[in-house]
Parts: C-alpha cells; sequence; structure tokens
C-alpha cells in the first residue's frame, strides 16, 4: 500500500513530465512549419519593450549603487582628512575652534547625503524594480500556456479530421481545448493590460530619481558651502595665511583716563608700520628658521584685498598684535 501523498506527487510530476513533452514537440512541429503557431505581433513588442525597460533599470540601479558606495568612499576619505588636519593644526592658531566645528559638521553632511540618497533616490528605485520579477515570471507562463494552447488546438483538429471519429476523445480533446484556451486569454489580457502601463511609467521614475539625486547633490554642496570658514576675512586669503592680529588700544591700568599706546614705527626695511586699528593677516614665514621669538611675518589686509598680493609683507613685534 502506498503511502499517503506519494502518490499524489507521483502523479503530478507524471503529469508535469507529459506536459513539457508535448510543449516540445509541439515547438518542433512549429519550428519545422509543420504546426502554426499563435503570434501576436503587439504583444511581442511589449515584451521587448519590457525587456528593455528591466535592463536599463537594473543598469541604473547598478550605477546607483555604485554612486552610493563611492559617496561612501568620499566621506571616509574627508574623514581621514580632517582628522590629519585636527590633528596638525595648533592650538593657538586662528580658527582652531571653527576648524573642529567644521570638522564636525562635515561628517554629519556626509552621513546626511548618503543617507538621504539611499531612502530616496535608491529605495524608490528599487520598489520600482521590485515587480519586475514577477511580471516576467507570469509572461514566461503566459508563453507556456500559449504553447498549450496550441497543441490542444492542433490535437483536437487532428480528432475531427480522423477517418474513425472517436466522440469521447473529441469531446475530452474540446474540453482540454476550452480550458487551455481560457488560461491563457486570462493571463494574456492581464498582461496586455499592465505591460503598457509600465512602460509608460518608466518616464516619470527616471525623472524623479534624477530630480531627487540632483536635489540631494545641490543641497549637499551648498550646505558644504556655508560650512567652510572664512575666518572673518572678505575675499581669498594669501598663501601662507594663519591667522589675522588687530593693533588693540591699551589702556593704563588702574586709572579712569584713557590713553592710545604710540603706534608702531618700522625700524627695519623688513618691518611692518603699524597703526592703531591696523588689520594684519599673519603669515607663515618660508623658512621657520628665519623666525625671532617674539616677531610675526604678515602682510596689511587693506593691501592684500586692494592688490592681492603679498609683497608689501614685513615682520612685526606680535606684543603689539592680538588675534582678532
Amino acid at each position: 500500500m502506498a503511502e499517503p501523498g506519494k502518490g499524489v506527487t507521483a502523479g503530478k510530476l507524471a503529469i508535469n513530465v507529459q506536459k513539457r513533452l508535448t510543449r516540445a514537440q509541439e515547438k518542433v512541429m512549429q519550428k519545422l512549419g509543420k504546426a502554426d503557431e499563435t503570434r501576436d505581433a503587439a504583444f511581442e513588442e511589449m515584451v521587448s519593450n519590457f525587456n528593455k525597460q528591466m535592463t536599463e533599470g537594473t543598469k541604473l540601479q547598478k550605477d546607483l549603487k555604485a554612486y552610493l558606495t563611492a559617496v561612501k568612499t568620499m566621506h571616509d576619505a574627508s574623514r581621514r582628512l580632517q582628522d590629519c588636519l585636527a590633528d596638525m593644526y595648533e592650538p593657538d592658531w586662528f580658527g582652531k575652534e571653527e576648524m573642529d566645528t567644521l570638522a564636525e559638521d562635515t561628517d554629519t553632511l556626509w552621513l546626511d547625503y548618503h543617507q538621504n540618497i539611499a531612502d530616496k533616490s535608491l529605495s524608490s528605485l528599487d520598489t520600482y524594480l521590485a515587480q519586475f520579477p514577477d511580471i516576467k515570471a507570469r509572461i514566461a507562463k503566459r508563453d507556456r500556456k500559449m504553447v498549450d494552447f496550441d497543441s490542444a488546438r492542433h490535437h483536437f483538429a487532428s480528432l475531427q479530421k480522423g477517418k474513425k471519429k472517436d466522440e469521447a476523445k473529441v469531446a475530452k480533446a474540446e474540453e482540454d481545448l476550452g480550458r487551455a484556451q481560457k488560461i491563457f486569454e486570462e493571463l494574456n489580457v492581464e498582461l496586455q493590460d499592465e505591460l503598457p502601463v509600465l512602460w509608460e511609467n518608466r518616464v516619470g521614475v527616471y525623472v524623479n530619481s534624477f530630480q531627487s539625486l540632483a536635489g540631494q547633490q545641490e543641497k549637499f554642496h551648498r550646505e558644504m558651502g556655508k560650512s567652510a570658514v572664512t575666518n572673518g576675512a572678505d575675499g581669498d586669503l594669501p598663501p601662507g595665511f594663519i591667522y589675522k592680529v588687530r593693533r588693540p588700544c591699551i589702556y593704563p591700568p588702574l586709572t579712569s583716563q584713557r590713553h592710545l599706546i604710540h603706534d608702531y614705527a618700522a625700524t627695519d626695511g623688513d618691518e611692518l608700520e603699524l597703526k592703531i586699528g591696523d588689520t594684519v593677516l599673519a603669515l607663515a614665514f618660508d623658512n621657520p628658521d628665519e623666525q625671532d621669538d617674539g616677531w610675526l611675518l604678515g602682510v596689511q589686509e587693506s593691501h592684500w584685498l586692494q592688490n592681492k598680493d603679498i609683497s608689501a609683507k614685513g615682520v612685526f613685534p606680535e606684543n603689539f598684535t592680538q588675534k582678532v
């Protein structure tokens, strides 16, 4: 006695094997021209469009994922660069706190940029492509059912043309033909309704993907630009710029009378003339060994803004100035 379920399974397997053999025979007969084949040029064009659409969407998804990986790589490189600059930036240099804040803000911007692309651009594309496997499987099933329909149609026609008709077999063949035709037409109608809509939807998906990505890029670069440290200067800064210093107003202690100290008068050709209220852009020495203790190298900010050169640079005493 057979175990429960095994006979059913074996029966289904036999039916499936027979279906495959019948389909294979039908395809061979069609290729040899001995049997006509159901053709639908309009549907074939829909399938061609579907395959093209799936290929393009998959490529876009792949490239967007590669772009997202590149963003992550750039973020890691930016973080390492910011860490390097933070380590090199000496605590007494102008803008140390701003430099640390910039590093934090930059890291946050990169994280947000990566997350926004993943959530808004890639996620919507993934959702769009998720429907393709099911439709592809139904197209393949429709093709199989079309072969079954053709096979049933030819089998029924051959029985009708036979010299000795077996009415029972003809009736059974006609029933099989009706069932095969119904299954095929149901699938065919569903896909004929869905495929054109899917084909038209690709335009909106692509436009939204590109606009979303462009919007995220524009936002990222705009916010990144806002985070840049300008050090309070208008326009570009000279090469070797370190920080600003200004000649202060100094008041004598323990008295209510306020007196300005004398302006600093240069005593050598390589020194700067300083007047109260002047702003000087401190520069790095080309050769650090040339820097004397208590002296800085710089150029008047007014000269730099007007001429954009450091030809008028000179040294000046540090204790006559304070950082801005």
